[in-house]
């Protein structure tokens, strides 16, 4: 069956603008939160035990300033070579969310595998989750109670 010009050229058009949009990527600007200053540190409520064994990094970390979603600290620390983890402490009310997995095996070019900003809940993580074989980028948002994963780029 013949096609026409003009129909095969907007099945080729809608073919391409459907890739392009699976493709898209989340960016710090798709989640923009407002910079609070707070200056005190917040008594911590910890979620568990697990949480609680690292109430030294926490605590350090609840004393620096907002570097993440509007009025959280992002806070990281080792889990052994080349592992890291994470929680978000809300400088107003203490209250500290775990980043659900470790990150390990990052990218020789990568200096921090996760990546995030004071006016966005955007983060983004690079290596592997939980020390798995799956290797690439994963793009998560923060919603004050728990991180979410929106996209998924493998490694190249």
């Amino acid at each position: 069956m013949r096609l026409k010009p003009t129909l095969r050229l907007l099945c080729g058009i809608i073919a391409i603008s459907s890739t392009a949009l699976a493709q898209r990527l989340p960016v710090f600007e798709d989640c923009p939160r407002a910079v609070q200053s707070i200056e005190q540190a917040p008594r911590l409520r910890f979620p568990d035990a697990q949480t609680r064994k690292y109430r030294s990094v926490l605590r350090d970390a609840a004393n620096g300033p907002v570097d993440f979603a509007g009025h959280y600290v992002l806070a990281g620390w080792g889990c052994g070579a080349g592992c890291v983890m994470a929680a978000a402490i809300d400088k107003k009310s203490g209250r500290i969310v775990p980043l659900p997995f470790t990150v390990s095996d990052w990218p020789l070019d990568v200096s921090e595998p996760i990546e995030y900003r004071a006016n966005s809940c955007v983060v983004i993580v690079k290596g592997s989750r939980n020390e798995s074989n799956e290797h690439g980028t994963y793009y998560y948002a923060f919603n004050g109670t728990s991180f979410h994963l929106r996209a998924t780029a493998p490694r190249q």
